[in-house]
């Protein structure tokens, strides 16, 4: 008998449960899927979000013949058989086959180059699955050519519609009274992943060979037996762990980031996951108030590449302990999305002329450059002058923190710029 989480799997996109955002009324993806025409893209998401199904949905839709790989157990061959396959089979249909690629952030460099053909070509419309950033685990070239789509954990409302549904339409489940009298612990242990859900609820259901059943969270907990806090590399623990992680050494407290950093060595979890997780928070979290941390932490994860395992955890402890006790500063990332966000609302202002580039006496006559002084030729290295656009000028960005590496930089800007730096 297939799992309850294969029979419920939907086959229409109206059945489909969560990821409105992408797949609800007028939104991006539903309107390419009704109109019969997507182009290759990656969801991005953690498990049990229903990647695999939405693809699946998006073929039956289609009506194109629907080819999968598994990253973990595929090769090059595999995929130019499949590519070839899907050649052979595409005969005068509007559109491509689909080629479904599961865990599409295992496939080596080599195996996604040989995707790039047909992925251009059109010879198919790749879909890939992933839990992890593909920004680090796919190839640009391949990026460049698929649209991304992130899709989120489901929320409450939606895994209680997936256990209603479970209860009153699952032709096994039917065969019993089902009262859902609590659902807290089905949802907690969950973590927003269906495929959970519905093999946690068949558990409880399946291991009472009653026909009147009431699931209360006791009973729950009591079926499962188990740790809630218990590590899943591939499950919804992975993220609350690492949060936890990086959590700890934000808050400056060594002991509980080498306490999380032992959970995830103990579950398995990827060194690299661990050292390139640390070099996000060196610069995010400590930023300026420390800037030797961002270097140690690409130390930490250029040692574990280099060394391996187990010798790898002597330098990431190290690093742990260090991000956690530097003082802290997240002046720059808020900076940047300042930034980031004043360039979305202001759009592209021009460059001020003298700070273009004059490479051709043309542009010389036109003014570009003109006026611009060398600080090299002042004092101190500076003068001042106009950097930003002529409507942002007195536009401020980064606003310095209080920690003896900032405060420097603080009193050097009051220094050059007198009040302009003054908050």
């Amino acid at each position: 008998m297939q799992p309850l989480a294969e029979r419920l799997r939907p086959k229409k996109l109206d059945d489909y449960i969560g990821q409105r955002h992408i797949v609800g009324e007028g939104a991006i993806l539903r309107r390419m899927i009704e109109a019969k025409h997507i182009p290759s893209f990656i969801l991005w998401g953690p498990p049990g979000v229903g990647k695999t199904t939405l693809a699946q949905i998006i073929a039956n839709q289609l009506e194109t013949p629907f080819y999968t790989l598994s990253a973990v157990t595929s090769g090059v061959k595999d995929v130019r058989d499949v590519i070839q396959k899907a050649q052979n089979n595409r005969f005068f249909q509007s559109s491509s086959p689909i080629l479904f690629i599961d865990e599409i952030h295992r496939f080596s460099k080599s195996q996604q180059d040989s995707l790039l053909a047909a992925v251009e070509k059109g010879i198919v419309t790749l879909i890939g699955a992933t839990t992890e950033n593909p920004s680090f685990e796919v190839i640009r070239p391949l990026l460049s050519r698929c649209q991304l789509y992130v899709l989120k954990a489901l929320e409450r409302d939606d895994l209680l519609l997936l256990l209603h549904r479970a209860i009153t339409t699952d032709v096994e489940l039917k065969k019993k009274n089902i009262e859902l009298k609590e659902s807290s612990a089905l949802i907690r242990y969950s973590g927003g992943d269906a495929r959970k859900l519905l093999n946690i609820l068949e558990l409880v259901v399946g291991s009472d060979d009653n026909d009147n059943i009431v699931i209360t969270n006791s009973l729950v907990e009591e079926r499962l037996q188990q740790n809630p806090l218990a590590y899943d590399k591939d499950g919804e623990m992975h993220y609350d762990i690492i949060s936890a992680f990086i959590k700890s050494i934000r808050g400056s407290d060594p002991d509980a980031a080498l306490y999380w950093m032992a959970r995830m060595i103990e579950g398995g979890e990827d060194p690299k996951f661990i050292a390139r997780r640390m070099v996000i928070s060196a610069a995010e979290d400590i930023g300026l108030a420390n800037p030797n941390a961002l270097l140690l932490a690409n130390a930490a994860f250029e040692t574990v590449m280099k060394i391996g395992w187990p010798e790898g955890r002597i330098p990431l402890a190290e690093c742990a302990v260090y991000l956690a006790t530097s003082p802290k500063s997240n002046s720059a990332y808020l900076a940047i999305d300042a930034a980031l966000a004043e360039v979305r609302k202001s759009g592209n202002q021009p460059v001020p002329l003298h700070l273009r580039n004059a490479p051709t006496s043309m542009m010389k006559e036109l003014g570009y450059s003109d006026g611009y002084a060398y600080p090299h030729d002042y004092p101190g290295h500076f003068t001042p002058q106009q950097y930003l656009p002529d409507t942002l000028k007195d536009m401020r960005f980064w606003h310095a923190q209080h920690s003896p590496s900032e405060e420097k930089m603080y009193k050097w800007m009051n220094t050059c710029w007198g009040d302009r730096f003054k908050d």
